[in-house]
């Protein structure tokens, strides 16, 4: 790390901190992005990734991932995702519930996850919306569980985006290359399957 960088927080300490500053009533989650700054890309697309792992909301968060993922490939400093998400009131009570049990995991996972590879991880940040892009519509495809794997691959690229970890992004962008070989396969299989019973059903 060069002399000139700030040392890095973990991400942990970050959100006990911003609980810290936060509201007594609620907040918002564009009061979250203001605050978490140059990290809110990385807990953004954590927090869709999560979601997408719930049955039924991979579809939505299909869509939704392609707004951080577009807008870091633009080299915007915050996301901006749509208002009606965005100016939606979250009770400061269940921010703090989540975001106790998140830094717990988190500080469990900066073990293993920390700052390395700096270089190409500055060199490589953009690649990160790449993958989360390609790797956005795989979360619709209507076949049972297709979600998981490129959920959890979300989930570790956006781990490396938030931790500065070259190597875990290395890891993830190979991660996201097999994700997208599995679902293509997958695809051509439907599509193979489909066309040799169409024949016995007539159409």
């Amino acid at each position: 790390m060069s002399a000139e960088s700030p040392p890095h927080i973990p991400t942990s300490i970050v959100l006990k901190d911003l609980l810290r500053d936060a509201p007594a009533d609620f907040v918002t989650l564009d009061w979250l992005i203001g605050e978490l700054r140059e990290r809110s890309f990385g807990f953004v697309m954590l927090m869709m990734a999560l979601v997408a792992l719930i049955p039924g909301g991979s579809t939505f968060m299909g869509f939704m991932l392609a707004f951080p993922a577009v807008q870091l490939i633009l080299g915007r400093q915050s996301p901006t995702l749509p208002r009606f998400i965005t100016s939606r009131r979250i009770p400061t009570e269940r921010l703090s519930a989540v975001t106790e049990r998140a830094s717990a995991a988190l500080t469990r996972v900066e073990s293993l996850i920390r700052p390395r590879w700096l270089t190409l991880f500055r060199a490589t940040r953009r690649i990160v919306g790449v993958a989360v892009l390609a790797l956005a519509p795989t979360l619709i495809w209507p076949f049972p569980f297709s979600h998981i794997i490129p959920a959890l691959v979300v989930m570790l690229l956006s781990l490396a985006y938030l931790e500065e970890d070259g190597m875990l992004l290395c890891i993830a962008l190979v991660a996201a290359l097999l994700s997208l070989v599995v679902t293509a396969i997958s695809v051509w299989a439907g599509i193979k399957a489909t066309n040799l019973l169409s024949p016995l059903f007539g159409t």
